[in-house]
């Protein structure tokens, strides 16, 4: 084949901070490119994350080196997939939710499991970082508020607060600020707790389940995952419910000034000063007449966060699928006075335990798990392998995805798109309340890759969902229409800004490859190809000055990038579209000297103004490389580099490992660790690589 890079290629030699425009655009397609600040790099040194051998060069085309490397890595993922046919990997976070088990089961009163316990305790200590606190993500700074939680929690497990490490944790969390510097969440549990008065707290009535929809304020405007966390979060906060604590453990040595003068916390951040102004006066007005309501309003009100509760308790996976959902949902019912027995509470407690993780000495507890995510991800990673076992693990996966397709539960979804059929995918085992739209469109274009007459039908009615739960400016949110409501980030209690779920470029490129594909079959209906187009126009429109886009569910810009560059390969873009090569031009600029890409949660701070460089990482290098090559690059040097460097990265093991988290939560406050990430992107870029080189085509043919 003919190696020499064709003229749509970007000049290597050249690290742009700005790219050249598109030498033709097709006449469909308008771009427009919303104003911002994220237009500079930020220069540093990579010496010492270079490797300690010099990075293979490649060789002139794939050989048996790639061969091997692919092989050792199919070999790895199949063993790791289930008896039944998916794949799911550990799914960690910081180290508030292990911290909150603890404090959970003193709460209930629990009689401890001190095996448990001692070996929460071993990760919280190995999870500590040399700042003496505890970070959102790993090598990151101290967080206060996940700092004080593990702090609480070894105390209440037994570590003695003169110890070296409790020390260190204590001199950390009051050079923070203290207890008064927490977040609402934190704020709650320590009122629950007695450390705290509840006037430290956002007022959060129970009657606000009574709000007529229209109200500017309604739980139908807010995410799934605020909705389910605070249903039965209201009913606490009205009871002012008291942790039974048994061993009446305090935190009054993290203090920095008396408790009494622990008021409401500060406007955040990403809150507007005149919106924070007004809704604290709004809480102010709470406080004076919650007190007065009528009791038979209030016994409504609680009765109604019951039945919404019990109506998505969701069996052995919980409420909403999700560890504070669930949480709340157990201390709901255990301060309504519910017995410990009862059916509903108890598989509601026994869900919280399935999601315990145990090692070898240490245990931690996920926040959700993510086999849905996992199994289509792996299915896509196989199947570009082209090899007959590596197809045949795939479709077990894919078949074990068949029965979970959410067919029958209207969820809550509906409420903004009530003519509109259910057909997604949850991220969890069941969660057939709220399906997500990603997973949705992943399952889909891996089952339609596969085979389209086995997956026919579960394909179109992913796709009719996936279609009606578009938003009106042509993109996506994860499991909500039109869920932009943005005033509501400006509440006391939303001081972490997540209430939301708007529409993102990740979701919503994945969901324009989907469509591409999918309807690639066949003639699309008119129907189809309005949502492919107001899809196209939504990716075009959200790109950055500085040519990347924003990753939601994932870090970041990187994330965000080959997201796009994926949706608009499908869509028909040509390499040279000026979309398509400012996108890679960026990734090419923000390559690391060792060949491999790498960013961190500082990516999403408020006051981001340029690329931030980090260590590479197995997934990041993957998900630039499979940009890249989206973006017709597969001859450029920098993909070439990027191969070279996750080919020199492969352990014995035949995969890759890596501590840093990649994935987003929410972000700027919860970031999570997916285990799986660095097994099976680098093996799905590795093996696109040498499948498009030796068929000598510059093209990806797939949605993603």
């Amino acid at each position: 084949m003919n190696d020499a890079p064709s003229s749509t290629l970007l000049d290597s030699s050249t690290q742009p901070t700005s790219t050249p425009s598109a030498t033709s655009s097709p006449p469909a397609f308008r771009t427009s490119f919303r104003t911002s600040l994220r237009t500079s790099f930020t220069p540093l040194d990579h010496a010492e994350w270079l490797p300690a051998e010099r990075t293979p060069s490649l060789p002139s085309e794939p050989t048996t080196l790639f061969d091997d490397a692919i092989g050792r890595a199919v070999a790895a993922l199949r063993t790791a997939q289930r008896d039944d046919g998916h794949w799911v990997f550990e799914l960690e976070a910081d180290a508030t939710i292990p911290a909150e088990y603890v404090l959970l089961t003193h709460h209930l009163g629990e009689t401890p499991d001190l095996a448990r316990e001692a070996s929460i305790a071993a990760y919280l200590r190995r999870t500590q970082a040399e700042h003496g606190g505890w970070p959102l993500v790993h090598g990151g700074p101290l967080d206060v508020s996940a700092s004080v939680k593990a702090y609480f929690a070894l105390k209440m497990i037994g570590d003695d607060p003169d110890l070296p490490h409790m020390q260190r944790a204590r001199q950390a969390i009051l050079q923070a600020g203290g207890l008064a510097a927490c977040n609402v969440f934190t704020r709650i549990l320590l009122a629950q707790y007695r450390v705290l008065a509840w006037r430290a707290v956002p007022v959060m009535p129970v009657e606000v389940m009574l709000l007529p929809r229209w109200f500017p304020f309604h739980l139908s405007k807010v995410s799934y995952w605020a909705r389910t966390v605070i249903t039965p979060l209201l009913v606490l906060q009205t009871l002012r419910t008291h942790a039974r604590n048994p061993r009446g453990v305090r935190l009054d040595e993290l203090f920095t000034e008396s408790p009494t003068l622990t008021g409401l916390l500060p406007r955040a951040p990403h809150q507007s000063r005149g919106w924070y102004a007004f809704f604290k006066g709004v809480d102010a007005c709470l406080r004076a007449v919650t007190p007065c309501l009528p009791g038979a309003q209030r016994r409504r009100a609680i009765d109604a966060a019951v039945a919404f509760t019990r109506e998505r308790l969701n069996g052995e996976d919980g409420l909403g699928a999700i560890y504070p959902a669930m949480a709340n949902a157990v201390m709901m019912f255990d301060a309504l006075g519910v017995p410990a027995d009862d059916p509903a509470r108890a598989q509601a407690r026994d869900a919280l335990d399935r999601l315990i993780i145990e090692r070898a000495g240490e245990s931690y507890v996920q926040p959700c798990v993510s086999p849905v995510w996992d199994t289509a991800l792996c299915a896509h990673a196989l199947l570009e392998t082209g090899e007959p076992g590596a197809i045949d693990a795939a479709r077990r996966g894919l078949d074990w995805l068949v029965p979970r397709q959410v067919l029958d539960v209207v969820g809550d979804w509906q409420v903004r798109r009530p003519g509109v059929r259910p057909g997604g995918w949850a991220f969890q085992y069941a969660n057939p309340h709220y399906p997500d739209v990603d997973d949705t469109a992943v399952v889909a274009l891996a089952m339609d890759r596969l085979d389209r007459v086995r997956y026919d039908y579960a394909v179109e009615r992913a796709s009719e969902w996936v279609i009606g739960m578009q938003s009106s400016d042509g993109g996506w949110g994860a499991f909500e229409p039109e869920n932009t409501q943005l005033y509501l980030n400006n509440i006391p209690f939303s001081d972490h800004g997540a209430m939301l779920d708007p529409p993102t470029v990740d979701v919503s490129a994945r969901c324009l490859s989907m469509l591409c594909q999918v309807h690639g079959h066949r003639p699309a209906t008119p129907r189809q190809a309005a949502s492919r187009e107001r899809a196209l126009q939504y990716v075009l429109k959200e790109q950055e000055d500085d040519g990347s886009w924003y990753g939601r569910w994932g870090f970041n810009y990187v994330y965000g990038t080959w997201s796009a560059l994926s949706g608009l390969n499908a869509a028909g873009l040509e390499p040279a579209h000026s979309a398509m090569r400012r996108g890679a031009a960026w990734l090419v600029a923000v390559q690391n000297a060792d060949g491999g890409w790498g960013e961190d949660d500082r990516s999403y701070r408020i006051d981001y103004d340029g690329f931030i460089a980090a260590p590479s990482t197995a997934s990041q290098t993957a998900w630039a490389v499979l940009g890249l090559i989206a973006a017709g690059e597969l001859m450029h040097p920098a993909t070439h580099r990027g191969i070279a460097w996750l080919l020199h990265h492969q352990q014995a093991d035949g995969l890759w490992h890596e501590e840093a988290f990649t994935g987003t939560g929410f972000p700027r406050v919860f970031y999570l660790r997916y285990h799986g990430y660095a097994k099976f992107f680098p093996l799905w870029a590795l093996a696109r690589y040498r499948h498009l080189r030796r068929l000598g085509v510059n093209r990806v043919a797939h949605g993603i």
